[in-house]
């Protein structure tokens, strides 16, 4: 999908036609909450619009989106979460990390709640799993230590690496618990690890050389939504570094990243979309236990492995979830 024909798929209510302006009132409106950019996403949201269609549901004809995006923003989360609370959806969407959760849920107290998020009860989104309560349930996204596996994903490409640099967001929720699973892989492995923190573009070049200094022969890039909307300069510098990667997202491999290993998250995402469709026949969120994301996928990318000058293990290949050419 092209970015403006998505800009305009999600830009929200301000691109809809008269008529469906007018027939709002009389649908259930879908609020979308994401602490991201609309443009980075499309993938996941067209998994989530395509999971509400198969039960049913159609934009304009028995449905109506509104749709905020953060942008990586984080200070502008209250305000949005108020203003889309204000406009009295029927059930809000909520991905892109904790921090989106929380302002949504302390937004409304009444307006159910589905989200695609980190550690639920962690962060203080639900009390219990099985009986979340209160107005919010939805997908948890238990990520297990995976540091492991994501440095013996990239030691297929360097096997002979001794230093290995992890990129860390310093800002993102979860960053201190990845960083104690990566310190104990590498630990593990045998391997010495060469955090790098960065939490603005600028922080990233500064970053990248901070890794050349310290003679790091690939990288792990940790999780972050706003490393996610800042890829493309994640991207180009690992190639300009000849540094092979491994990301967190499936989003980086499929824009020119070496590879990604983590969650499914369009299979969350279409997990969500049957729990809105339970909400709007009538269900409670606090009946609709927290489901757990245990889908991960491994995705390569043979064009960068090729202009990084690397050969992909036949072992690899054979593993993979996807294999973009």
């Amino acid at each position: 999908m092209r970015r403006r024909e998505f800009i305009k798929l999600v830009g929200g209510a301000a691109t809809w036609p008269i008529m469906a302006r007018a027939q709002q009132s009389t649908m259930p409106v879908i609020g979308f909450f994401h602490t991201g950019e609309a443009a980075h996403f499309g993938h996941l949201v067209a998994a989530f619009r395509q999971g509400l269609a198969d039960a049913g549901y159609v934009e304009g004809r028995n449905v109506a989106f509104e749709y905020r995006w953060a942008n990586s923003q984080y200070d502008r989360l209250p305000a949005l979460a108020a203003d889309l609370v204000s406009r009295k959806p029927a059930v809000i969407f909520v991905a892109g990390g904790p921090p989106g959760v929380l302002a949504v849920k302390n937004a409304t107290a009444t307006i159910p709640i589905v989200f695609v998020s980190g550690d639920p009860i962690r962060f203080g989104l639900v009390k219990s799993l099985s009986r979340p309560e209160a107005n919010l349930t939805g997908i948890g996204i238990f990520t297990p230590s995976i540091g492991s596996k994501r440095l013996e994903l990239l030691r297929h490409f360097v096997p002979s690496a001794t230093v290995v640099g992890f990129l860390l967001n310093p800002t993102y929720l979860t960053a201190e618990d990845e960083l104690k699973d990566m310190q104990e892989a590498a630990r593990a492995a045998g391997l010495q690890l060469a955090v790098v923190r960065a939490s603005t573009p600028s922080e990233i070049d500064a970053a990248f050389e901070t890794l050349a200094e310290r003679r790091a022969q690939a990288l792990v890039i940790g999780a972050s939504t706003a490393f996610t909307d800042w890829r493309q300069q994640i991207i180009a510098l690992t190639l300009r570094h000849k540094m092979p990667s491994i990301h967190f997202q499936r989003e980086y491999a499929a824009d020119g990243g070496l590879m990604s290993y983590g969650n499914n998250l369009a299979d969350s995402y279409r997990q969500a979309s049957a729990y809105i469709d339970r909400l709007l026949k009538g269900a409670k969120p606090a009946d609709l236990p927290v489901q757990q994301a245990t889908k991960f996928e491994l995705v390569l990318n043979l064009k960068t492995a090729k202009a990084l000058g690397l050969e992909i293990h036949p072992q690899l290949l054979a593993t993979a979830d996807e294999v973009i050419e």
